[in-house]
């Protein structure tokens, strides 16, 4: 081969590498851009086809006995709505946060959740103290926090739908009932902060008009343990009844100390508001049994409904749980926010909420109502008696639902409350 033949070749094969050098380059560069294409576009498609809301409630701390479980059945709530299709062909993505029994904690975790998450709704609180907290915060950034638990009443925001209990659902026919039954002297006794307080203003008002007695008021810190001299004045009083909004752990130390120093049930009777199936188990049954509690629901209400509730709540978490009506409260909570999206069409907070005003779902309880008024739901009372076996039996209830009655507006001894 002369010289110039091989110049040309190798010209001819540099210029080849050079070739397949740059064409390996845009090759790899164009897999590269499909790679990040194709997972962006994933990524795309996974978050237009799912939903965020929060879950927010105490789980650690002094509130996290009661909490934890209504958690629970807002997670059964959820699961069950994703296995059925999600809420307007969307699946749910829960973000859940820790409010640690502390109301600033609360706050700081519900504006994480609405401004920086960018959940939908969040289900959660337990103590009023966590949701006057967090109220503010909702109302700002015009969130939409469903509520579960029974509460003092006085309020009606706009940004929270109320599942629980107002007073003229639980706190006023408990009372009517034990002055009926057992007699007018009253001791209250209470965890220090909003709903205690608040409550035991209104039975005082109420004790007025029965022509009764309020022969001691005690408040405790949260987490109290050491009941040993409110137990003494207890005994010196006599009362006739002992009406307790006791919250968290401090009810565990509470009745046992009680028992011990021989006041049990038959001796004087007590009525809690914050003692479901759940607290029953955790403080003892040999401690509580034969004292009185009221609510709305109880495991063992009879409705078609209840009986497939108990049953799902128990094969997700354990045949050994129980549930109770905070518990169900969470359940219905996350059914009706879903009912509501559906029926909007929308997950915008005002239309959801416009949406619910007047909306009925067959509960657990039986139907329940959203009130378009006040975003309370009507709901059925039931004064019940805690058994042997560490549930709680109905003893009486209203015939039907009752209209929520936040303000108390109809009751002329309250006026001025």
């Amino acid at each position: 081969m002369n010289k110039v033949s091989v110049k040309k070749t190798q010209r001819c094969s540099q210029y080849g590498h050079r070739y397949y050098k740059n064409h390996r380059i845009i090759f790899a560069s164009v897999l590269a851009a499909l790679f990040v294409f194709v997972l962006f576009s994933g990524c795309s498609e996974k978050e237009e086809n799912t939903v965020k809301v929060g879950i927010l409630h105490s789980l650690s701390g002094t509130m996290a006995i009661s909490e934890i479980p209504v958690r629970d059945s807002e997670l059964l709530a959820i699961k069950e709505i994703n296995e059925a299709g999600g809420v307007l062909g969307k699946q749910i993505v829960v973000v859940e946060e820790d409010g640690a029994s502390d109301p600033s904690t609360f706050v700081e975790k519900s504006r994480k959740l609405l401004s920086e998450d960018k959940v939908v709704t969040v289900f959660g609180c337990w103590t009023s103290a966590s949701r006057k907290a967090v109220m503010p915060v909702f109302e700002e950034l015009y969130g939409l926090l469903w509520y579960p638990v029974q509460y003092e009443g006085m309020e009606a925001s706009p940004n929270i739908m109320y599942m629980g209990a107002s007073p003229n659902q639980q706190v006023v026919p408990a009372v009517d009932y034990c002055a009926k039954n057992f007699g007018k002297k009253m001791y209250l006794i209470g965890s220090d902060y909003i709903f205690p307080r608040t409550a035991n203003r209104i039975i005082k008002a109420q004790l007025v008009d029965l022509e009764g007695e309020c022969v001691g008021e005690t408040y405790v810190p949260m987490g109290h343990s050491d009941f040993t001299r409110i137990i003494e004045e207890i005994k010196q009083e006599e009362p006739d009844v002992i009406i307790n909004s006791l919250n968290g752990d401090s009810n565990v130390h509470f009745f046992k100390q009680l028992v011990q120093a021989g006041i049990t049930a038959d001796v004087i009777p007590v009525m809690s508001f914050s003692i479901a199936e759940e607290e029953v188990n955790a403080v003892g049954v040999e401690y509580l049994k034969g004292n009185l509690v009221a609510w709305n629901y109880y495991e063992t209400t009879t409705t078609d409904k209840n009986a497939k509730f108990v049953s799902a709540y128990k094969n997700e978490y354990g045949k050994d749980r129980v549930t109770g009506d905070p518990i169900e409260a969470g359940y219905i909570a996350v059914l009706m926010w879903a009912k509501a999206c559906e029926k909007a069409g929308s997950f915008d907070v005002e239309a959801v909420r416009i949406a619910a005003k007047g909306l009925s779902f067959t509960a657990p309880e039986g139907t329940v109502t959203i009130d378009g008024e006040n975003q309370h739901l009507y709901k059925q009372v039931r004064i019940g008696k805690i058994n042997e076996n560490g549930l709680i039996d109905e003893i009486w209830a209203t015939p039907g639902a009752i209209k929520p009655d936040p303000y108390l507006s109809t009751y002329e001894w309250a006026l001025g409350l």
